[in-house]
């Protein structure tokens, strides 16, 4: 057997063996915020949902900056699929230059910090397993944003399951070069009118139909692609205008982005910047995977054409399970 067919076949069971949670951007946020008096109170949020108890433990503690000493010990609380934490502390002197964060980010995770002080900008960081503390600035700095936006963004798409399988069927739904741009502007546009629009306040659904409307959106892909591997003349209106029915989903995607978005949260002063980086980031993870599925299945066509079919219903049947399982546990779950 090729290397290549060994490569998509191992794509086939990393699908298999997808996380159970289809959503992985649930970063870990640590704020510092100031309060009346001179008082500053730390608060941090961290999720265990994909982690074991000990690394759970290795992320439950922040650090301070040196010019703080904490005033009692810290208050802990479990909530769905996080911890939570809080203490006071009595900070002197000026802030610019002191590190805070978290003492270890396990399980390849990155985490948010924020620092919020009364009557200034707040600044926002993102920390990962390599750098997991921030160095506060004099002033926040609108490149450092969109920086940190953008790899947010980007990862969002990149280890978002839900939205990474319905970008994956999409392609393998449209094959054609110039289908699949006029699909995937069309998903673009449509989710960046709800995220920007949500995120802003001006829209806004409950998360839980969302998330079940999206794992609906990947069902109904794996079940028009498994169609056309049957019969491939386009026959339903899905594969006569594929655009129109990912214009259609990716309105209801934009809304899980917003939600992700808002977990995360937007750096007072920089929200435009914020947003601008984030939906940049999301398109930049998004065009990787297209590129990434159209070079497989051209590679595929040009030196295994036998193991075409095989493939691609292992893999449509492989996303359509991922994504009923999903469907059923956000309706019923």
């Amino acid at each position: 057997m090729s290397r290549l067919v060994r490569s998509l076949l191992a794509l086939c069971l990393a699908l298999l063996a997808a996380p159970l949670s289809a959503d992985e951007l649930r970063p870990a946020v640590i704020e510092l915020i100031e309060r009346e008096g001179g008082v500053w109170v730390i608060e941090w949020k961290l999720p265990v949902a994909a982690l074991r108890a000990q690394d759970a433990v290795l992320l439950a503690e922040p650090l301070l900056p040196a010019v703080c000493t904490a005033s009692g010990a810290p208050v802990r609380r479990a909530a769905p699929l996080a911890l939570l934490g809080q203490q006071e502390l009595r900070c002197r002197g000026n802030m610019a230059g002191q590190s805070f964060g978290l003492s270890a980010l396990a399980g390849g995770t990155d985490a948010i910090a924020r620092l919020i002080p009364r009557g200034k900008p707040a600044q926002t960081f993102r920390l990962t397993p390599e750098a997991p503390t921030a160095v506060i600035a004099a002033e926040p700095s609108a490149m450092q944003v969109l920086r940190d936006y953008l790899v947010i963004g980007a990862e969002h798409i990149l280890f978002g399951w839900d939205h990474l399988l319905f970008v994956i069927a999409l392609v393998l739904l449209v094959r054609r070069p110039w289908a699949v741009v006029k699909a995937a502007t069309a998903f673009t546009v449509a989710h960046s009118l709800t995220l920007v629009a949500t995120s802003l306040g001006y829209a806004g659904l409950p998360s839980r139909p969302v998330e079940a409307l999206i794992a609906l959106s990947i069902v109904f892909l794996a079940v028009e692609v498994a169609l056309v591997l049957r019969s491939p003349e386009p026959r339903t209106f899905t594969r006569r205008f594929p655009w129109a029915v990912a214009f259609a989903f990716g309105l209801f995607h934009g809304f899980g982005f917003a939600g992700a978005l808002a977990d995360i949260g937007l750096p007072q002063g920089e929200v435009v910047t914020a947003l601008l980086a984030f939906n940049l980031g999301v398109e930049a993870g998004q065009l990787l995977v297209i590129a990434g599925v159209i070079a497989l299945l051209a590679a595929m066509m040009r030196f295994a054409p036998r193991f075409e079919r095989p493939v691609l219903g292992g893999s449509t049947y492989a996303i359509g399970a991922i994504g009923s399982f999903w469907l059923i546990e956000r309706v019923i779950g």
